[in-house]
Parts: structure tokens; C-alpha cells; sequence
């Protein structure tokens, strides 16, 4: 059994303009001492399939559907105090802006401590020494000085570290960072990764990694999760995803970015068009009003997940093209697809 099951979750945000899907439908695995990553382009749901797995959702967010289960236990529908038990303490996160995330008028002791003292049963002094070891094993040099001193005080990548600190303390299960290393600079990032893999490596601990940072993901992940309009788009293997992508917005994505080995003078190719509005969803593929590639069926009709080879899944019409070799879809003499066998054809999730 996986550590954590997501299965068909989804959230929706009711506006007043109209509801906003913002997870539809994601389902995943994680495993023990598993690294996972999800990438995306910013409103791709990211984010708030993380809070949706830790009932942070601000309003007028709502898990509507879908299953959380945490080592069997089901999380959606849980009680507050139940929920309380598990933050922290089962499952932590680190956000995405640290100073935001840091009570500027407490030291950064006492915010360490707050959670020590809430999740186990150390006393106050020895909650303090534990402070002082977890400021000390991120790399924060002199923490006894540290613990007194206030976030505005500290570095961006000292921050950081301190967030990081203070969702370890109490040794979860589950590590989620959300964009972590955004507001660093590179030479920060690079450190503050080492030093999660490291952590990873010494406490046994699942990570989930959210970015849209195509480096960090290939850097560190087992598995890779694509997200689109709130929509998986393809998953598999971090190897099978950057070196055989099999969704538009995948390659999109890969070709956006830099090549070390690539000619100096050659130009990145952006993604064309413009990010989709939640708020009117095609009735197909999300990614369709953008895709150079797309066909009629791909503006009608969401496609299900194909799988495209060993641990690999797309949702991408194109992925059919085999289907057709195989005999499990017919077209017509312009290359539209006529009809599928999507007993045989799709992977059901």
C-alpha cells in the first residue's frame, strides 16, 4: 500500500463569476522514500492540490470530490482536530514565500518551537534544544543566536532554511515544498536542494515537489506529475518524461528552456497563446486552443489516459497515432479519428 493515495480528487473555487475547477480529477501515488514531482505553468493547480491534500484551502475553495487517503486513512471529510494532528506532524509544507510564511513580530524560535510543543510531548526547554538542532542540521550557522532573532532579520536563503527547519522538526512522513527555491537566487537554490536530498536521504521521507522549474524537477524526482488546467496531462518516470515526452504541453515546456548543448544562437520556442480562464474550460484537451498540433477531436473531446510505454501515461489525442497501427482506432481519409475501442485502447484510472 502507498504511503499516500490521491484519487479523482477535485477542488472547486464557487466566485461570483462562476466555479473554478481548479483541480479536476488528479489522481497520483506516492511511496516511501519517493520523490514526486509536479510541474506546471502557474494556475495549472499545482498548488492547490497540495493544500486540497492538507485542507488549507482558503475560501471559497471547497474539495467537492475525490479521495485522500494517508497510510489507508481518509483525510477528506476528516475533522479539524483530526486534520491538526496530521499537519506538521504526519505531512508538513514548505511555502512558497518564506517571508510571508514567517510571523514577522515572533522569533524564529518561537515559531520552531510552536509546532514541537504542539505535536509531541517535549517540555519547553528541550522544545527549545530541538530548535537549535533543526537550525543547525539545515545549515544555519550559530542557531542559538537565531532562534532569537525575527524573519526580517534573516537572509532569503537563511529563511528558507528555517522553514525548512520547522517542517522537519517533528520528522513527517511527507515533505511538500511548493516552489521553494523561487524567490532564491541560483546559487541558493542549488543549496537548498542538496540540502532536502540530503535530509530525504538521512530522515526516509516522501517528498512532493512543486515547481515549475523543469531543472530542479530533473534534478531530484522519481516520478514526475504534468499538470494543465487543473488536469494531469502526462506522467511516468522523470527519465521517460524528459527524454520521451508525449503530450504538446510537455514538449512545449522542454523546448522552452535552455539547452546546454545547443547552439548558442539558437532561439527558445515559447508556448503560444495565452494561459487558459478556469472560468471557461473547452469542452476537450485544456491545452487545445493552444496546441500547434490539435485536431477537431481534440477541441470536443477530453482524452483519456493512454499508456505510451513502461510507467508513462499521456492524455494527448496525438498519443492515438499508435492505436491506429495497432487496429484499435479507425479514421477517415483526412486523419480524423472515427472511432476508438476505448475498452482496449484507454487506461482507466
Amino acid at each position: 500500500m502507498s504511503l499516500l493515495e490521491v484519487k479523482d480528487l477535485r477542488t472547486t473555487f464557487f466566485t461570483p463569476a462562476g466555479e473554478v475547477k481548479a483541480v479536476d480529477g488528479v489522481s497520483f501515488n506516492l511511496d516511501r522514500g519517493r520523490v514526486l514531482g509536479i510541474v506546471g505553468e502557474s494556475g495549472s493547480g499545482k498548488s492547490v492540490t497540495a493544500y486540497s491534500i492538507l485542507q488549507i484551502l482558503s475560501y471559497p475553495g471547497r474539495i467537492v470530490g475525490g479521495s485522500v487517503k494517508l497510510d489507508g486513512d481518509e483525510l477528506v471529510g476528516a475533522s479539524d482536530e483530526k486534520m491538526r494532528s496530521i499537519r506538521g506532524n504526519k505531512i508538513s509544507i514548505i511555502f512558497q514565500d518564506p517571508m510571508t510564511s514567517l510571523t514577522p513580530v515572533y522569533t524564529i524560535g518561537n515559531q520552531l518551537m510552536e509546532a514541537i510543543l504542539l505535536h509531541t510531548n517535549r517540555t519547553k526547554e528541550q522544545a527549545k534544544a530541538r530548535a537549535i538542532e533543526m537550525l543547525s542540521l539545515v545549515g544555519i550557522s550559530e542557531p542559538e543566536r537565531r532562534i532569537k532573532q525575527y524573519p526580517f532579520e534573516l537572509s532569503g536563503g537563511m529563511r528558507q532554511r528555517a522553514m525548512i527547519a520547522m517542517a522537519l522538526a517533528c520528522e513527517p512522513d511527507i515533505l511538500i515544498a511548493d516552489e521553494p527555491t523561487t524567490a532564491l537566487d541560483v546559487t541558493i537554490q542549488a543549496q537548498i536542494i542538496d540540502l532536502m536530498l540530503d535530509l530525504q536521504k538521512k530522515l526516509g521521507m516522501a517528498i512532493i515537489m512543486i515547481t515549475h522549474d523543469l531543472g530542479v524537477i530533473a534534478q531530484i524526482c522519481d516520478e514526475v506529475i504534468v499538470m494543465y488546467g487543473g488536469r494531469v496531462v502526462e506522467r511516468g518516470t522523470a527519465q521517460e518524461i524528459f527524454y520521451r515526452p508525449r503530450h504538446e504541453y510537455t514538449k512545449g515546456l522542454l523546448h522552452s528552456i535552455p539547452n546546454i548543448d545547443s547552439d548558442q544562437r539558437e532561439k527558445l520556442i515559447p508556448i503560444g497563446g495565452t494561459p487558459i480562464d478556469m472560468l471557461n474550460m473547452p469542452a476537450g484537451c485544456a491545452f487545445a486552443p493552444r496546441c500547434d498540433r490539435a485536431m477537431k477531436i481534440c477541441l470536443k473531446e477530453h482524452p483519456k489516459e493512454y499508456w505510451v510505454g513502461k510507467d508513462h501515461l499521456s492524455s494527448c489525442w496525438r498519443n492515438v497515432e499508435t492505436g491506429v497501427e495497432q487496429g484499435l482506432i479507425e479514421t477517415d481519409s483526412e486523419g480524423n479519428i472515427t472511432k476508438i475501442d476505448l475498452e482496449r485502447a484507454v487506461q482507466e484510472q
